[in-house]
């Protein structure tokens, strides 16, 4: 019997995913990057000494890249070591600051300093959360979402009451807590899947659970160090790459994609794997007629934020930071507005920043600091400019001196921006988004985009478009999941 032979268009956490599940079943796999180096949103970016993770900086859930690498008879240290940070991160406020301490007993005893009964109210909290992740992880994340059918499961059906999808997680989380500090902590974690809390199912306390209990962890030399791992993992099993030749088209003939046609050459396929922004996927390599989805039903789509970034190097070293750090120091209320309801540049923004070389001397020259400065903002903003750009930098240098209480900006020997303009151009971005589709109730699970064309009998789906959504592990199991159906078609 001949080999199979599959296609996967990008190599960002999806598609070195699905490449990897592809070969380990006996497929010959060809991943097909528009980029020089692999990793797609999380590529590193090296200049005059400095490194930085262009993307994704949070390492959480390591179950499940330890579960990934074990797919494989791998483990993650076989490819990088890791280091549990503490504190987790940092969290400013107007006019002081919390360090969140990775030992649970420091953290419930903060929570019972600033809210008295709050601590054992923690307990309680995190033992639903602790279900919700088992429940999620074990009998939701890994489903392809292709019916109602699989999600008849004895535990999901009893337990939908204790899943609480139908109620948001600002008023789970105000149930359990009055403080608005320790309200924001708690609602911290789901900000980037794309909704307000009040907007988000309560189900994703999951991610408080992820947080807290499965702690914040580095790789050294930066999240790009698993890509690295994944990408020499996918080279192991006889993974082919071309880098630097971007897709053009995919020609249908018959219901199924017979030739990938790239900028140099044209390739016959049996399957095609498209890890490359979906959207992108459909409108401008498919003909009309092989679509799944209409414009109009893209436009009613809730995107995840896109954002506005700094990548900084400092010729000395700040005297108090730490790993990470989210700037909580002015109301939250009107940037998340400007975020999801009513998009626009914001007026007053709350950012984050990473400073790896707190952690990892390798990232930066000796006596340097490397930063990484990010703003949330919506996605499909007007008016990248550089003047823009220049506004917001001044604002949050300002911000962070302040609290830092030292100077910052005349240190800077590196800088570089990045923002919607330049996800679009990079990644063939939907209207520049940074993390994918919110992850609203109407587009959880099967309200996703399908991770299997309804037009095109071999053409299938992963990444942040797509099932389960949005973040890092998702997408590892992005990758395994549109494998799955892949083999199954072709069986």
């Amino acid at each position: 019997m001949a080999q199979k032979s599959v296609i996967v268009i990008g190599s960002g956490f999806a598609g070195l995913s699905a490449a990897s599940f592809m070969a380990l079943h006996g497929w010959a796999v060809t991943v097909i990057e528009k980029n020089s180096t692999p990793g797609g949103r999380a590529r590193q970016l090296k200049e005059e000494g400095f490194t930085f993770d262009m993307g994704p900086s949070f390492y959480w859930m390591p179950e499940v890249f330890e579960r990934y690498f074990a797919r494989f008879n791998k483990k993650v240290s076989d490819y990088y070591s890791l280091e549990r940070l503490d504190p987790s991160y940092r969290v400013y406020w107007p006019n002081d600051y919390t360090n969140i301490p990775a030992d649970y007993d420091q953290l419930k005893q903060f929570f019972e300093s600033t809210e008295p009964g709050a601590g054992a109210k923690l307990d309680k909290y995190l033992e639903e959360a602790a279900y919700k992740y088992d429940t999620g992880m074990n009998k939701l994340v890994y489903k392809p979402g292709l019916s109602f059918l699989e999600f008849i499961d004895w535990q999901v059906i009893t337990g939908i009451f204790r899943l609480e999808i139908f109620r948001s997680i600002s008023k789970h989380i105000s149930k359990y807590f009055k403080d608005p500090r320790l309200r924001q902590i708690m609602e911290f974690p789901v900000l980037f899947l794309g909704a307000l809390p009040k907007d988000t199912p309560a189900l994703y306390s999951l991610m408080n659970y992820a947080d807290i209990k499965g702690g914040t962890w580095y790789p050294k030399g930066g999240m790009y160090a698993v890509v690295n791992g994944m990408y020499y993992l996918a080279k192991e099993l006889g993974v082919r790459f071309l880098f630097n030749e971007e897709v053009k088209e995919l020609k249908v003939k018959e219901s199924d994609i017979s030739t990938v046609v790239t900028v140099r050459d044209s390739y016959k396929v049996d399957a095609v794997i498209s890890g490359a922004d979906y959207h992108f996927t459909e409108t401008s390599l498919l003909p009309e007629e092989a679509r799944s989805y209409t414009e109009k039903y893209w436009e009613s789509r809730v995107l995840a934020p896109s954002c506005l970034m700094y990548y900084l190097g400092l010729n000395k070293k700040l005297k108090q930071a730490i790993h990470h750090s989210l700037f909580f120091d002015v109301p939250f209320e009107k940037h998340g507005e400007e975020i999801y309801k009513n998009p626009a540049w914001p007026t007053e923004p709350l950012f984050y920043v990473s400073v790896a070389s707190v952690s990892d001397r390798s990232v930066a020259p000796a006596g340097h600091e490397n930063l990484v400065v990010l703003i949330p903002i919506a996605s499909g903003l007007k008016g990248d400019t550089n003047e823009i750009r220049e506004k917001y930098f001044e604002i949050v240098i300002k911000r962070m001196e302040a609290h830092f209480g030292e100077s910052i900006k005349e240190a800077i020997v590196y800088k570089k921006s990045y923002s919607v303009s330049d996800f679009s151009a990079d990644y063939n971005s939907f209207r520049g988004n940074a993390y994918g589709l919110a992850n609203t109730l109407r587009q959880t699970a099967i309200f996703r985009p399908s991770c299997r064309s309804k037009k095109v009998n071999n053409l299938f789906y992963t990444g942040q478009l797509t099932v389960p959504g949005p973040g890092v592990p998702p997408s590892l199991v992005s990758g395994e999941v549109v494998a799955k159906q892949v083999i199954k078609a072709f069986k």
